[in-house]
């Protein structure tokens, strides 16, 4: 397993070229979507193929909404990934059942969301069941994230005394043309993208998958 929390993600990968072409262009974390409302969604049997060509170093990550939670355990322990990422409207006692496997649960930070994230975590803390991350998303109804838009990167900008242990990924509307903006104003621990590197829902483009890549590097450098 990949010991420690990656730093850049390309999210949504569908197909073992766009998972070889991320990894080779330096991201160190794929997202395996197994939401089927997703354009996005792969099979267990891609899973499998993309998670036996990539290098260990890469982190597989698996994307789930509202599944299960035994399916979820199943899926991840037969794949053997990295982390799970919880983006749907799993409860708190989700995270705790899900121990001691590493989850990164993705929350809507849109304007005035706050409030309702920290609730969320408190929550976590009385049950024990804190996430390894949280992945600030932006607000996107039924999508269940992967639209583009941006989360509020001022109600994340440190300090953040909420967070308390837990590392931040920033997901939402991540593109080569922002990203060094965003993690200068946000600082995060990691960043991920999905639509901001495609050509089409859940094909990557190779010159903006190697962009984004670049200019990540190069802002937390």
């Amino acid at each position: 397993m990949a010991p420690t929390l990656f730093r850049i993600k390309i999210c949504g990968i569908t197909n073992l070229a766009d998972a070889c072409l991320a990894a080779e262009a330096g991201a160190d974390a794929i997202g395996l979507n197994f939401y089927p409302g997703s354009p996005r969604c792969i099979s267990k049997e891609t899973a499998r193929d993309i998670v036996e060509a990539l290098p260990a170093h890469v982190a597989k990550v698996g994307v789930f909404v509202n599944m299960p939670v035994p399916d979820v355990a199943r899926l991840v322990d037969g794949l053997q990934l990295d982390w799970i990422q919880l983006h749907g409207d799993e409860p708190p006692e989700a995270i705790a059942e899900l121990s001691p496997r590493r989850v990164i649960r993705a929350l809507p930070c849109g304007q005035g969301a706050l409030p309702r994230v920290v609730q969320y975590l408190e929550r976590c803390a009385a049950l024990s069941a804190l996430p390894a991350a949280l992945l600030a998303d932006a607000a996107a109804g039924a999508a269940y994230g992967g639209t583009g838009r941006t989360a509020n990167w001022d109600q994340l900008a440190p300090p953040r005394e909420w967070l308390a242990t837990m590392s931040l990924v920033l997901a939402g509307g991540l593109t080569a043309d922002n990203v060094a903006l965003a993690i200068a104003a946000v600082q995060p621990d990691a960043v991920d993208t999905a639509s901001g590197v495609e050509c089409l829902p859940g094909k990557k483009d190779r010159d903006r998958l190697c962009e984004f890549v670049a200019a990540a590097r190069h802002a937390f450098a």
